[in-house]
């Protein structure tokens, strides 16, 4: 057991006010606005971090989602990062509807080469200045040493430096400020910091500052960060004219719901990173937060409908992995191996096609997988030895066409399994083919049809005679009955002595045109009870529905043996 749980204590403080008006609502209602950190903070958390080119087409690739404000670096902190922030201005890579943010800390030489590095921007709407200094208890005391007093005048002296550096380029920049370790600090404190640094930047509508009101490190539930954003956006000075930004990291396994219930508590804005990838646990997942609101009908103005490609991209400039149950983007997401998983997912849709398909409502699919670029064969049905009928049987249908009967999938499901089972793997869906084909479909041994001939008689019936190979002979028998295939079954059980009855037959094109093939499939009951079930494939409908027999019979006395 573990003993030493009493030496922590609670590290966050409670809001001086609790408001709660937010849990009423069900959802966010709009996208807020999205601000990638990935070349930041994502990647000062790589082990090998992204080399220039990497992190321009990262950039690139942020752009084609449809960020509209991405952070690109601490240019006062790294080589590679102000040499980033230069390629992007010098080759003009900065499009009018995109918004590059530099971080800087609240300490006058940074703030003074990161100005230098954004020399010569061509539109200078197009960057935010975000600075920060840390509030919270534990730095005040341990790191800095300071008073309250002397941590705000921090921030505020950082706040008219910018303002003061901006004017003297005669820029529009936009500035942002972070208490950083927001969560470690009394809420009323934090509120005060960033009071008054909007007191020096006194707000106007076009240059909106941003407060952002960041989890450094996630120390309580979720509902209680959700309060003390609340209580910021009920006090915050100049609100209209100020974005209130959230950007969480993820310790505590809670940056998502962090960000959800900070966007009902009144934030406007989230910072974070594609798949969470950050310090420690990480950031909060953007892809997640957006894709959720789409599961709930709301636009997350990013298109993520590529998820795959996205993933690759990811995957092959940080070196990292994307985790096969990560949420939306995960190889395994989407796919159910269980066989009620499967089977339930296979009726869902068919549903959905017959009844609803404007609305998704597919159980266990919380999404259309179609809509991030996934797709229904072999992502979401997979078989191994815990799938079942529906799965196997979606499968045949969905890739080859092939509509078994109800009881048929069961018996094909079966043997499925078996062999998953034997073999300790996953199946493809061309080797779940190759078993029905081997195990069903034109069986010939031990008896093999080589030609039939039946006439029609003046009462209906039909007579004439089957030919069959059996041991490497050939022989003839006599078939008489009221179709072609009720003439070669009784054949068949009085020549051969086999025994069977409930013999049912269905059937159906494969394909279609003149070279179409057909299917057919019968049962066949043997004296013991059991049914045996054989599948008949040709162009002609009666010589398939006749294969279909024979494999029945075939399969029934090999099952004997």
């Amino acid at each position: 057991m573990m003993k030493n749980h009493t030496k922590y204590r609670k590290g966050y403080y409670m809001p001086p006010e609790i408001i709660l008006d937010w849990v009423n609502k069900e959802y966010p209602e709009k996208a807020p606005i999205w601000c990638s950190v990935d070349l930041r903070d994502g990647n000062q958390s790589l082990i090998i971090p992204m080399s220039l080119d990497e992190k321009i087409e990262f950039y690139k690739t942020l752009i084609k989602v449809g960020f509209k404000e991405i952070e690109v670096g601490f240019p006062a902190a790294s080589d590679t990062e102000y040499a980033l922030l230069r390629r992007l201005i010098e080759d003009d890579l900065i499009p009018d509807d995109v918004t590059v943010q530099v971080l800087t800390q609240a300490r006058e030489h940074i703030i003074k080469k990161t100005f230098e590095s954004l020399a010569g921007i061509k539109n200078t709407k197009n960057v935010i200045v975000h600075v920060y200094n840390s509030t919270s208890v534990a730095q005040r005391e341990q790191v800095f040493k300071m008073s309250k007093d002397e941590i705000k005048k921090i921030a505020t002296d950082g706040a008219q430096l910018l303002l003061d550096l901006t004017r003297e380029a005669g820029a529009d920049y936009r500035f942002e400020y972070s208490p950083e370790s927001f969560t470690g600090t009394e809420p009323e404190y934090a509120l005060e910091v960033c009071n008054a640094v909007l007191d020096v930047w006194e707000p106007v509508i076009d240059r909106n500052p941003i407060i952002n009101i960041p989890v450094t490190v996630e120390m309580s539930m979720p509902h209680v960060y959700a309060m003390q954003v609340a209580y910021i956006n009920k006090y915050l000075k100049y609100r209209d004219k100020v974005v209130l930004s959230l950007h969480p990291h993820n310790d505590r396994g809670c940056g998502v719901a962090d960000s959800e219930l900070g966007l009902l508590a009144g934030a406007d804005r989230i910072e974070g990173t594609l798949f969470g990838n950050g310090e420690r646990t990480g950031n909060v997942d953007i892809v997640t937060i957006a894709m959720n609101m789409f599961a709930l009908g709301v636009n997350p103005n990013l298109d993520f409908s590529n998820m795959p490609e996205l993933v690759e991209m990811y995957e092959r400039v940080t070196r990292m992995h994307v985790h096969d149950r990560q949420p939306y983007a995960g190889a395994l997401v989407f796919t159910a191996f269980s066989g009620s998983h499967q089977d339930a997912i296979a009726k869902g849709m068919h549903w959905r096609d017959e009844k609803n398909p404007e609305r998704w409502t597919v159980p266990y699919l919380p999404i259309d997988p179609h809509d991030v670029g996934r797709t229904y064969d072999g992502d979401v049905i997979r078989i191994n030895s815990q799938s079942g009928k529906g799965g196997v049987g979606y499968v045949m249908e969905q890739r080859y066409g092939i509509e078994m009967p109800k009881k048929m999938r069961e018996d094909f499901g079966y043997c499925v399994k078996r062999v998953s089972d034997q073999k300790h793997k996953e199946l493809l869906a061309d080797e779940i083919y190759q078993i029905f084909h081997d195990e069903y479909v034109n069986v010939e041994t031990p008896y093999k049809l080589l030609d039939f001939l039946l006439k029609k008689e003046p009462d209906g019936t039909r007579k004439g005679n089957v030919e069959l190979e059996i041991d490497g002979k050939h022989v003839n028998y006599e078939a008489h009955g009221n179709g072609r295939l009720d003439a070669i079954s009784s054949a068949l059980q009085k020549n051969l002595n086999i025994k069977y009855h409930d013999l049912t037959y269905n059937e159906h094109a494969l394909e279609i045109g003149q070279t179409a093939r057909a299917i057919a499939y019968i049962s066949i009951t043997g004296d013991d009870g059991k049914i045996t079930w054989g599948a008949g494939m040709d162009t002609d409908i009666i010589n398939a529905s006749i294969r279909a027999l024979f494999s029945a019979i075939n399969r029934m006395k090999n099952n004997e043996k």
